[in-house]
């Protein structure tokens, strides 16, 4: 028999990797980095080829564990892509106003 793989063990939350979002175990990939990639149309077979030390079934349970959780990780995206607007409005408002 071969040996099988409890997919409730392959998401983790750890307070000091990510700030305690959940990551693919064993890795530092975020399950909100799997979601993006999914929510703009890559397959897991595509993701795989982009980070190509994770598993398909890794990718399948991020993307289950996105499924199951989506208000929690789309509201991690939403302060992410503010912070980076925030920092971009800083930066280029910093430039404009050099000598």
């Amino acid at each position: 028999m071969s040996a099988v793989t409890d997919i409730g063990t392959l998401i983790v939350h750890s307070p000091g990797i990510h700030g305690g979002r959940p990551v693919i175990a064993g890795t530092g990939v975020t399950v909100q980095r799997i979601a993006v990639w999914h929510r703009h149309g890559y397959t897991p077979e595509e993701i795989a080829r982009k980070i190509d030390h994770l598993s398909l079934a890794q990718i399948h349970a991020a993307i289950a564990y996105y499924y199951a959780n989506s208000e929690a990780i789309e509201s991690d995206i939403a302060e992410e892509d503010e912070a980076y607007q925030t920092l971009m409005r800083e930066h280029y408002a910093g430039r404009q106003n050099r000598p």
